[in-house]
């Protein structure tokens, strides 16, 4: 009995622990959230859009409310497709509509938006969701945030998913 309660006693300390992990977002230190925006910073020769573009975490949480700035967002609907770049103005206040905007779609994919973050939605004879906010880089490859109220940048990817200013 004892070693039946033991071992009942193990795999619940071992699901417990699983759960939180996988349940937890990535959460970056300051210093760490300043390192990641310098090594995701495009590479450019205008100093405009080096000052002005900046990499965006799911923890700063972009869409809870309206801010007017243009995002770009690199993602993919199947981790064996292409990556596809998405442009959107952040002008809608989603808590007074349906809680959810969508913003693209690509090869049976939608890209959504919602207070929490961006989504993934496929549609074929499934419902599968992938969501920014989650530990899942293969389906979200970077989010950008234009800063100013200005003209956004022209960008583009590369077929890496890599973004770059596009060529006049």
């Amino acid at each position: 009995m004892k070693k039946i309660l033991s071992l009942l006693g193990a795999i619940t300390l071992i699901g417990t622990s699983t759960t939180s992990l996988v349940a937890c977002n990535t959460q970056y230190s300051e210093d760490e959230l300043k390192k990641l925006k310098q090594e995701n910073q495009i590479n450019t020769k205008d100093q405009n859009i080096k000052d002005n573009l900046e990499w965006i975490a799911p923890q700063e949480k972009p869409f809870n409310k309206v801010d007017n700035k243009w995002y770009y967002v690199v993602w993919r609907g199947n981790e064996n497709k292409e990556w596809y770049l998405s442009k959107f103005n952040n002008d809608i206040d989603l808590n007074s509509i349906s809680l959810k905007r969508k913003l693209d779609h690509y090869i049976e994919h939608d890209l959504l938006v919602c207070p929490k973050g961006l989504a993934i939605n496929r549609y074929d004879f499934t419902y599968e969701a992938s969501k920014w906010w989650e530990i899942n880089s293969n389906y979200f490859k970077s989010v950008y945030r234009w800063n100013l109220d200005t003209q956004e940048p022209n960008l583009d990817i590369d077929k890496d998913g890599n973004v770059k200013v596009k060529e006049k």
